[in-house]
Parts: C-alpha cells; sequence; structure tokens
C-alpha cells in the first residue's frame, strides 16, 4: 500500500512521533493507522507524544564559533523545566546541535531535524530518545548562523544560558583583536534590547507606525495641530535613540553612546570598526506558558 503524506501528518498528530519513524510505521504494517500506533507505542517512540502537548518554555541558549570567529551559530533548545534546562545531558545535547548548525548548511528547523548526529541517526531520532528518557517535551526552537564576508562574529550568554547575543562587526581586525569591543556590545543588546542598529535599519513601516500613533497622542493631549508635526519628529527621535543600538547610551559608560564606545575602540585598535548585525535570543520569548496550580498538576500526575 502507497505511504502518503497526508497518513504521515495523521500518525504524527495522534502520537507526536517523528516523521520518519510514522513513515516507517506505517510501512511496516501495510498503512494500517492503529496498528501503525501500536507499533510507535511498543518501540517507545510515542511516549513523547504524551508529552509533546506540554509546553516547552523553558530552555538554553548556547553559542557557538569557528576559531578564526569568521562564523557563529545561536540556537535556542526549549525544555518544560529549568531544571532539565540545566541538566549535563540536555547542555550537551545543545551544544552539539550548535555544532552541527555552524559546520553544515541548514537552513531551517525542519532542515537540521534530517542531519545525522554523531552516528546516533538524525537528529529527529535522537531529540524523539532526549524527550523519552530525560522525561520532558523538548523543542529545537530556532537557531541563526552568521558567516558574513569580512566580519567576525562576536558573543556573550547571560545567565547561564537564559540569554544569548552574536555581534556582527565589519573589520580587518582579527578575533582576538576585537573580542573586547564585540563581547561590550553584545552585553549591551543583552542588557538594552535594541530594535535596530542605527536609523538606516529601521523599517520603514515601523516609522510610519509610530508616527501614527506619535501625532494621536499629541491631538488628544489637545496640542495645535500646526505644531503636532513637529512635535512628533521630535519624539521620534528621542524614541529612536532610545531603541537603536548605535544611539543608546553606553551602560558600561553613559558619558558615550555606543556607537562613540565603537569609534573610540577602532582608534585603540588602529583598524575601522563597524556594527552591522547583532542577534539577541531569550529563553521562551513570545511563547504562551502554562498557568496551573500545584494541586491541579499533582491531580493529573495521578490521573496519567
Amino acid at each position: 500500500m502507497q505511504i502518503t503524506a497526508g497518513m504521515v501528518k495523521e500518525l504524527r498528530e495522534r502520537t507526536g512521533a517523528g516523521m520518519m519513524d510514522c513513515k516507517n510505521a506505517l510501512t511496516e504494517v501495510d498503512g494500517n493507522m492503529e496498528k501503525a500506533i501500536e507499533t510507535l507505542r511498543e518501540k517507545g517512540l510515542a511516549k513523547a507524544a504524551k508529552k509533546a502537548g506540554r509546553i516547552a518554555s523553558q530552555g538554553l541558549v548556547n553559542l557557538m564559533f569557528s576559531d578564526d570567529a569568521k562564523k557563529g551559530a545561536i540556537i535556542e533548545v526549549n525544555s518544560e523545566t529549568d531544571f532539565v534546562a540545566k541538566n549535563e545531558e540536555f547542555v550537551n545535547f545543545v551544544a552539539k546541535l550548535s555544532e552541527i548548525v555552524l559546520n553544515s548548511d541548514v537552513a531551517d528547523v525542519e532542515a537540521l531535524l534530517k542531519v545525522e548526529y554523531d552516528g546516533e541517526g538524525s537528529v529527529e531520532a535522537v531529540l524523539s530518545n532526549k524527550i523519552a528518557t530525560i522525561g520532558e517535551n523538548l523543542s529545537i526552537r530556532r537557531f541563526t548562523k552568521c558567516e558574513k564576508p569580512g566580519t567576525i562574529n562576536v558573543g556573550y550568554v547571560h545567565g547561564g544560558g537564559r540569554i544569548g547575543v552574536i555581534i556582527e562587526l565589519e573589520t580587518t581586525a582579527s578575533a582576538d583583536e576585537i573580542n573586547a569591543v564585540g563581547r561590550d556590545v553584545a552585553m549591551q543588546v543583552a542588557s538594552m534590547n535594541p530594535r535596530f542598529i542605527d536609523e538606516s535599519s529601521v523599517d520603514p513601516e515601523y516609522i510610519e507606525s509610530e508616527k501614527k500613533i506619535l501625532v494621536q497622542q499629541a491631538l488628544n493631549e489637545g496640542k495645535p495641530a500646526d505644531i503636532v508635526e513637529k512635535m512628533v519628529v521630535g519624539r521620534l527621535k528621542k524614541e529612536l535613540k532610545e531603541t537603536c543600538l548605535v544611539e543608546q547610551k553606553f551602560v558600561k559608560n553613559n558619558d558615550l553612546t555606543v556607537g562613540q564606545y565603537v569609534e573610540e575602540a577602532a582608534k585603540s585598535i588602529g583598524k575601522p570598526v563597524k556594527v552591522i548585525g547583532m542577534i539577541r535570543y531569550e529563553v521562551g520569548e513570545g511563547i504562551e506558558k502554562a498557568e496551573e496550580n500545584f494541586a491541579e498538576e499533582v491531580a493529573k500526575q495521578m490521573n496519567s
């Protein structure tokens, strides 16, 4: 019997098992859906499915760089609890995944799941095994690889992997020469969470949206329509100074902006330095966290 993509999709939704595991199970039982479910359960692959619906909003951000720092990778892998995020097996798993991302051409999580994992099968298969052995739902959420020509990548990890930042610096300096300034800028991004590098990188749609909001605010305050435009320009400039990295006050020296600090560092090194990219991951940002009280959790465990 021909195994269709729709059959694989249905089995994945019903069991939470990996795509290839579902396809192989269906092939083994000639497309019988119920027998395929039994097969996955017998092999322990459906064990992860019981946990697949639980929200994984904790986890770890990890960074990996090539020796010359011309390539960098950042990845976020989620778990259900902070306790598991500190588990040595989980930490090693995340580190290995960042190494795979750094040294391969995978473009998205779906492609990463198909990559061979250290002779143990695909990343997807190893992930399913980790879910089963660790006992929590785990999820590879996102990653980014940085390797722009003429750049050096420098990173900073805060809070034991709660926040990770990579800064892309366009420079002729070596990794050793640029590491200190890059780390300082990465710490700034981790702390202040700027949205843009500079005004030239601000999304025009964002500018228009903010203008409309500021205009309405000014009108609501009863300001005369003929001076609202000038007020909005001033307020927008102020807001951009807070949201653009190079315009922000440097947290380690408030007498300087970040842009001025980088300029001074470049002069000290004797080579040009320009921030052209930043990637900031914070564990669980944007993920809806389940709100459950302790009594409900205990009741669920007793009834399962």
